[in-house]
């Protein structure tokens, strides 16, 4: 997998923005084997039952398919150990790449090479804190 990682010295933060519960919204771009269809669609709207857990609904966005393979665009609130993959294999199209554009709203910066970072900006920090809830926990307006 590749794209966006966000690292934090905030633990609660870091926790909250992979916690169901808080439903911070990730973004994925699949490329799967085999023709998407409106039933894959469907399949992920309405919960994938895998081997240890049932995946909450997820939105399947279908940018392109074809018999060779598709591509597609994935929004789930939830981020268990290797789950998108999982989610593709259990409906038919196993994965040949996968990547995170976005986390909680902070999208992929198109300008960063592989491997590149920059720092958040303190409106996307207040972003994340208040989606989170954080920002209602401390009792003030954050920067």
């Amino acid at each position: 997998m590749t794209g966006l990682v966000l690292l934090t010295t905030d633990g609660q933060l870091a926790h909250r923005l992979i916690a169901p519960k808080w439903k911070a919204e990730k973004l994925y771009r699949a490329r799967c084997e085999g023709r998407l269809t409106e039933r894959e669609v469907e399949a992920f709207a309405g919960g994938i039952a895998l081997s240890d857990f049932t995946a909450r609904p997820a939105k399947l966005d279908i940018i392109a398919a074809g018999d060779d393979g598709s591509v597609a665009d994935v929004a789930l609130t939830e981020g268990k150990f290797h789950q998108v993959k999982r989610m593709f294999a259990a409906v038919g199209h196993p994965l040949t790449a996968l990547s995170r554009l976005s986390i909680g709203g902070v999208r992929l910066d198109e300008d960063l090479a592989p491997g590149g970072w920059r720092e958040l900006t303190e409106a996307e920090v207040s972003g994340l804190k208040a989606l989170c809830g954080l920002d209602r926990e401390m009792g003030k307006d954050l920067p």
